[in-house]
Order: C-alpha cells, then sequence, then structure tokens
C-alpha cells in the first residue's frame, strides 16, 4: 500500500464514508434472553475507536442486575430500562440495535419515544406486533420445553440458560464467556403481550439483519413476518447467532454503516 493510500485509509471512514472530525454518532445495544450488557464489549470498544457514544445497558433481573429478578419483571420493565437511558442522558438520533429477544425492547422503545431515534437495526431478533408475546412467536413444542424448565428449576420464575452452541458459539473461549456471564431469564417477559399503538418500529428506518451461520432456527416466524413489510430492510452476516461474540468485527462494520 502507497503512502498515499495509507493516509487515505487512516483519516477516513471506508465503512460510513466519514472523516475522522466528523460528528460522532449515539448506539444503544440492546441484548437479548440470558445475556446483559457484557456480550457488546467487544463491538462497542470498536465503535469508540470510531469516536462514537456507545451505550450497552443491562436490563432488569439480568447479568449484573440479576439481584433485581421478581416475578414483576415483565416486557414492559425491559421497554422502561431502555427508554430510561435514553431520558437520563438526553440522548437523540439514536442508532438502537437490539439483538435477538432485545427486538421486543426496541419496537416498544420506538413506540414510546420515536423522536429520539434515527434507525433500528433488529440483530437476528425477535420481531412482535401489538397484543403479540414473544412466546406467540414461537414453536408450541419450544414454548412448552421452556415452560417446562421453567417450572423445574425456578417454580416458573425463569428460564435456565442453553448451552452455548444454542447460540451458535462454539469456540472455547467463547463458550466460556457464556457459560460464565450469562443468568436465567424472567419467564413473565416471553408471555407478556406487546403494547404498542402503531405497527413495530412505527415509521423509523428499520432493518433486520440475519444471522446465517448457522441459522437460529426459532425466530423464523419473526423473519418471515419481516419479509412481509415494504418498509423493513433486510441483511445477512455469516455468523452464529450471537455475531457480537463470534463475529464482532463484521458486527462491528455493519453498525459504523449507519453512523
Amino acid at each position: 500500500m502507497s503512502e498515499k493510500t495509507r493516509a487515505a485509509v487512516t483519516n477516513t471512514n471506508a465503512v460510513t464514508g466519514t472523516t475522522r472530525g466528523a460528528k460522532p454518532s449515539t448506539y444503544v445495544l440492546v441484548h437479548g434472553a440470558w445475556h446483559g450488557g457484557w456480550c457488546w464489549d467487544a463491538v462497542a470498544r470498536i465503535l469508540r475507536s470510531h469516536g462514537h457514544r456507545v451505550f450497552t445497558p443491562t436490563l432488569s433481573g439480568l447479568g449484573e442486575r440479576a439481584h433485581l429478578l421478581s416475578p414483576e419483571i415483565d416486557l414492559q420493565v425491559f421497554v422502561q430500562d431502555v427508554v430510561d437511558v435514553f431520558e437520563r442522558h438526553d440522548l437523540s438520533e439514536v442508532i438502537l440495535v437490539g439483538h435477538s429477544f432485545g427486538g421486543t425492547t426496541l419496537i416498544g422503545a420506538a413506540d414510546r419515544v420515536p423522536q429520539r431515534i434515527r434507525q433500528l437495526v433488529f440483530l437476528d431478533a425477535v420481531v412482535l406486533s401489538a397484543g403479540e408475546t414473544a412466546f406467540s412467536r414461537l414453536a408450541p413444542e419450544i414454548v412448552a420445553a421452556r415452560t417446562k424448565l421453567a417450572m423445574e428449576t425456578s417454580n416458573g420464575l425463569t428460564i435456565p440458560v442453553p448451552p452455548a452452541s444454542a447460540f451458535g458459539v462454539f469456540e472455547a473461549d467463547q463458550v466460556a464467556l457464556l457459560e460464565r456471564h450469562c443468568t436465567p431469564h424472567p419467564l413473565k417477559t416471553f408471555d407478556d403481550p406487546m403494547v404498542l399503538k402503531g405497527p413495530p418500529g412505527g415509521a423509523l428506518p428499520k432493518v433486520y439483519i440475519q444471522c446465517v451461520d448457522p441459522v437460529y432456527g426459532p425466530l423464523q416466524s419473526s423473519r418471515d413476518f419481516v419479509k412481509t413489510q415494504k418498509d423493513w430492510t433486510w441483511d445477512e452476516i455469516a455468523s452464529g447467532h450471537d455475531a457480537m461474540i463470534s463475529a464482532p468485527d463484521a458486527l462491528a462494520e455493519k453498525l459504523l454503516a449507519f453512523a
């Protein structure tokens, strides 16, 4: 690479087409079931290295907030967790990213504070319309199995953590990370109806990024719904379901395109 070319690459963000010194963007990255804000560490580090502001909240009852676990934690508590981040930090023009179950909180937050959001990014995520539950988007046998496990392990309070392979994670160090940090997920959030005033995501720009290597089967109903919507953009990433763990560089590159 010539010195001239090297300088151009160094001083220009090739993904976003913006030069250093351009106004930084704000990202809020929302985790999925059993995870916490910790799962975004590698992606957040890359985004911050490009000068962007990044928030990675952990939802109530999970991760380092597992001590807050209670039977009262429902979907609206999760939505409020995210809305609180926006309001306490007075955020605007946010690129809001949700992984897996985090898609439900994206939809709820977008319905509550659309004026604070610039872009919605659904990473292999659950997508619900008004009145639907996360369980209503899953196959009956999956619902039955998760409910049975919840009853057996916590009298119906939480769903125990699946093996790392369920998230498409197989590298030993990544498996260890999940096993060390994942926590049981509040069952009620899976069976709590989505409350919305309009269609999921409203009029905001929306993109769905499917993880395709391997495909995470339980989300097929949500993907089928998205493909019927004319105002959604579709993208794919060659990663297992937990792309932020197994392919942080590739995922960060895609997210930087929205900056």
